[in-house]
């Protein structure tokens, strides 16, 4: 488990828009905003866990929504119930306490570079093409073989298929970072913050933001 550059938070994605710049600039950005949460539910240290790291808590739900194991957690630090929790492993963790809650207007300013991650647009069952960028056969000249993945390998020696082989499957939904983008604007008063760019996920979509990481700079290079 890599270290990250700093605390982040935990956002929502509520859209994208066009933001025009002071200089009259358009540029593409993906609405951020953030329900109640961003809780510090955990501080983990390295005499008791063997490593550094925040856990913040994120997005509130109804207590029915949760199970007795998870409201335990929460209860014993008397916060709100909520649906998120993660992790974020850090050189040290001195500064936070239990209950902290952890505003984006305090963590981030305009300018920064922010790494944003969470599960990328499902596309269900795909082909080698639309999955693999694979190129297909002739479509004319009597070529029978179009869309079709084609050879998966030798005969009686290896005599099975090698594990990774690219073939068709599902496509989609797997955890994608996109870095190092721009913050554009921070709106306390609508708890929203405009990255530049896009960032993975449909509307609605859990995203967790974090300082950019700049080995040598904010992280160490070992």
């Amino acid at each position: 488990m890599s270290y990250e550059a700093g605390i982040g938070v935990m956002g929502t994605k509520v859209g994208m828009m066009t933001h025009f710049m002071p200089d009259g600039r358009a540029i593409p950005v993906t609405v951020i905003g953030f329900h109640e949460g961003n809780i510090v539910t955990q501080v983990k240290t390295e005499p008791t866990d063997g490593y550094n790291a925040v856990q913040v808590g994120y997005l509130r739900v109804r207590d029915t929504k949760l199970t007795k194991p998870e409201l335990g957690h929460l209860n014993k630090i008397g916060t709100i119930p909520m649906r998120h929790l993660q992790e974020f492993r850090l050189v040290s963790v001195d500064g936070f306490e239990l209950s902290q809650r952890l505003n984006v207007e305090d963590i981030f300013k305009v300018g920064d570079l922010v790494d944003v991650s969470g599960k990328s647009i499902g596309k269900g069952f795909q082909g080698g093409i639309k999955r693999h960028n694979f190129k297909r056969g002739p479509m004319t000249h009597g070529s029978k073989s179009h869309r079709q993945l084609g050879s998966i390998g030798a005969g009686t020696t290896p005599g099975r298929v090698y594990p990774g082989k690219k073939m068709p499957g599902r496509m989609g939904f797997q955890k994608t970072k996109i870095r190092k983008l721009e913050i554009i604007k921070i709106d306390p008063e609508l708890r929203a913050v405009l990255v530049k760019g896009a960032v993975p996920g449909k509307r609605g979509n859990l995203l967790r933001i974090t300082p950019a990481k700049i080995v040598g700079k904010n992280i160490p290079k070992n």
